[in-house]
């Protein structure tokens, strides 16, 4: 009976260390992947929203062109759609792993494995 069950360990500990090592490496690179969040924390971070707002703050401290304006506002949304693709990619990812892991677990796993989802988050 230990032997059936070894194998069901061993693959729904892999998945749960691919979705925490997934979690993690999503909060490092909102962390440390933005330099220009992080050399500003207290300030806007560069999401689809705030792109008027850096737009103008690199135009008036920056003395930038009329061109050069143009330029850095295709930039921008090059970066925010390209942002938005990796956000989405990654929300794809979890999903994927959460899903293939609940399907492993039993009802009261299913439960624990919730909370223990929840205790990541909320860290």
């Amino acid at each position: 009976m230990l032997g059936s069950d070894r194998p069901n360990v061993r693959v729904a500990t892999t998945l749960l260390l691919v979705f925490v090592a997934g979690a993690i490496s999503g909060a490092l690179t909102l962390r440390y992947g933005v330099p220009a969040a992080r050399a500003n924390r207290s300030g806007p971070s560069l999401k689809l929203g705030n792109k008027e707002i850096f737009l103008q703050k690199f135009k008036k401290e920056l003395e930038l062109s009329p061109q050069q304006v143009k330029e850095v506002s295709a930039a921008l949304e090059d970066f925010n759609m390209y942002y938005q693709s990796l956000q989405d990619q990654l929300e794809d990812v979890r999903s994927t792993g959460k899903n293939r892991i609940l399907q492993i677990l039993t009802p009261e796993q299913r439960v624990k494995f919730d909370h223990m989802l929840n205790g990541l988050q909320g860290k």
